[in-house]
């Protein structure tokens, strides 16, 4: 059962490094390009460092190949405003703070969002540019008025309780925490992608292969598209 997937624009969709949107909400997205939404995705860097071979990727490689992979990525999904932040991959957390908040309300102010999508506080993986972009965008929201829906992408319970072997193994997560999941009655937004929307997140996905491959062939395709198929948010409420 889908639930809360028609969301007001325009949708200011912020996220660490390409791939980020496209695991987390590529469903979401093309769906709400398709019905004339308009949908401004931002990359805070480039992931230009995003491989375990850096001598045979060094990162401007890397950088270029993942802008280009992220460009098929989008017109696959339908959008057409994809824009990169220039941040280092890897060192979010570094940058002052109040920057990095600054260039997300400058966003805000430009695009005017109606809803703004990024992680929840632990970035789902509890990687430090993930749990940065959260912080980023939550102060920015604050700073602005708390005017837009702000939705955190969390871990569906049932869903994740399924694959929660699958990621041990994938090795998602940058540390001994593990997010905690939430019930689906509890989620904001949750969406399940079958036919040709899950083909279309699946064909993005293959887009970015630098970085997905290695997922696709851990799982098996079945069982990768089985995990790409929900996306699920909850809402942020203003204290």
């Amino acid at each position: 059962m889908n639930r809360g997937t028609n969301l007001d624009g325009p949708i200011l969709s912020i996220w660490a490094h390409p791939d980020d949107e496209t695991y987390l909400a590529g469903g979401l997205m093309a769906a709400a390009a398709d019905a004339g939404t308009r949908v401004v995705c931002v990359s805070a860097t480039a992931g230009e460092h995003g491989t375990p071979d850096p001598v045979a990727w060094p990162p401007e490689r890397l950088g270029r190949l993942r802008r280009w992979d992220s460009a098929a990525a989008m017109s696959v999904l339908g959008v057409d405003d994809h824009r990169f932040l220039g941040f280092t991959d890897g060192g979010l957390a570094t940058v002052d703070p109040a920057t990095g908040a600054a260039a997300v309300q400058a966003l805000i102010e430009e695009v005017a969002p109606a809803t703004i999508l990024t992680f929840a506080p632990h970035g789902i993986t509890f990687h430090p540019d993930h749990i940065t972009v959260s912080r980023w965008v939550t102060d920015a929201w604050c700073r602005t008025g708390c005017r837009a829906r702000l939705l955190h992408a969390v871990p569906e319970a049932a869903h994740h309780a399924d694959f929660a072997e699958d990621y041990e193994r994938w090795g998602i997560y940058m540390s001994d925490e593990r997010p905690v999941p939430v019930a689906a009655d509890d989620l904001a937004v949750h969406l399940r992608l079958e036919g040709a929307l899950l083909d279309r997140k699946l064909a993005a996905l293959h887009a970015m292969a630098s970085q997905t491959r290695p997922a696709v062939e851990l799982m098996g395709e079945e069982r990768y598209a089985e995990q790409a198929a929900v996306e699920a948010f909850i809402e942020v409420v203003p204290s």
